[in-house]
């Protein structure tokens, strides 16, 4: 079966799909960036929640639910050990994975994903997105139909758009 990806600028918290994806750190401490907003939004119980499935491995993602937030579900993938850690593209290649499989484990058939890596992570958005693109088109599922790349802002939307693009060329 075939995903459809598609890149879209706005805020993650805001789309009702069946779970975002949160690029975690190990401990499910959700502090700033990404993590800090879902919980803004969507409630203290879904750090509660993260916090007491961890640690979670890089390569694993633990599934929480969504408190407030529009989405049903929200699936939580180290990209780091520690908060505010670099990463590199490594560790996003194996979130991203495990976060599709946690999706497809959990019959969801859409997930909105943002820049892996992008923030406290010190990642560029061209890789990030470039890696993130390469595992999503590899993955191979039973229940997910739609990848929905989300960027905040232009640079992050432009280097999922490329990324795209390149793969459909390649």
């Amino acid at each position: 079966m075939s995903i459809e990806i598609i890149v879209q600028k706005g805020d993650l918290t805001a789309l009702a799909v069946d779970a975002i994806v949160n690029p975690a750190n190990s401990h499910g401490w959700m502090g700033g960036g990404v993590a800090g907003a879902i919980k803004r939004r969507g409630g203290i119980e879904i750090e509660e929640e993260a916090v007491r499935q961890a640690p979670i491995s890089i390569g694993e993602a633990v599934v929480t639910r969504a408190g407030s937030l529009p989405s049903g579900a929200v699936i939580h993938a180290p990209t780091m050990k520690e908060p505010a850690e670099r990463t590199d593209i490594g560790r996003v290649r194996l979130a991203m994975g495990a976060s599709l499989r946690a999706a497809d484990e959990n019959r969801f058939s859409s997930i909105a994903v943002p820049g892996m890596g992008t923030g406290v992570g010190c990642l560029s958005p061209k890789d990030a997105a470039e890696v993130m693109v390469d595992v999503a088109r590899s993955f191979k599922a039973k229940y997910l139909k739609k990848i929905v790349l989300v960027g905040i802002d232009d640079k992050m939307v432009q280097a999922f758009s490329s990324a795209l693009t390149r793969e459909e060329k390649a």
